[in-house]
């Protein structure tokens, strides 16, 4: 089974959002978090109705991003979220979900994260990466560090490829984050045949 999470970001898509989508869910990546960041609520909400079943038929998880009412609304069992969210989110709202995820960014958040209910959080980022363009990475040591600080999966997540994943793996990472990789290549499934364990 994958341990690679892909990560959505349609503007770097070069084809339908959705037939990109499609593609990825019928490569059985670990799951598929649909972060959509420029996208009002409303809009949000349209793009996740049409891909969650799309999602279910394939038998690969799709996690709503940030609008946890949206997600409830539509049924979604799955949410990642910022930890500031996180934070304000009653335990009566977090009962609504099966799987909340977290973004953290030190040792510190990812055990507060793990202590709010997180079932998993992303740590990052780890290498040097084009998103984050002239932010320094916080490299293999940060990773280890928050790995050694929470008993819940971790994935890291920024400038993950197939050249350094064994080294994210053998720091303590359940697994990795890809984004850019899978928005852009021609073949999903083939990507990510190229980051199983050895």
């Amino acid at each position: 089974m994958s341990d690679i999470i892909c990560i959505s970001n349609r503007s770097l898509c070069r084809e339908d959002f959705v037939a990109r989508m499609t593609k990825i869910a019928e490569s059985h990546p670990k799951a598929v978090v649909l972060r959509e960041k420029d996208l009002p609520e409303k809009e949000y909400k349209v793009l996740a109705e049409k891909l969650l079943p799309v999602f279910e038929s394939c038998g690969t998880p799709l996690i709503l991003h940030y609008f946890y009412e949206t997600a409830i609304s539509l049924g979604a069992g799955r949410i990642h979220l910022p930890l500031h969210i996180l934070r304000e989110m009653s335990e009566e709202t977090k009962r609504k979900f099966t799987v909340i995820g977290c973004s953290c960014h030190s040792a510190q958040e990812a055990a507060e994260a793990e202590a709010l209910g997180a079932a998993y959080i992303t740590a990052g980022h780890v290498f040097a990466t084009d998103c984050k363009k002239g932010l320094p990475p916080r490299g293999l040591d940060f990773l280890r560090e928050v790995c050694g600080a929470v008993d819940i999966p971790v994935y890291a997540i920024g400038g993950i490829s197939q050249d350094n994943i064994s080294s994210v793996r053998e720091a303590g990472a359940a697994g990795a984050c890809v984004m850019s990789g899978l928005m852009m290549c021609s073949d999903p499934a083939m990507l990510l045949a190229g980051f199983e364990k050895e």
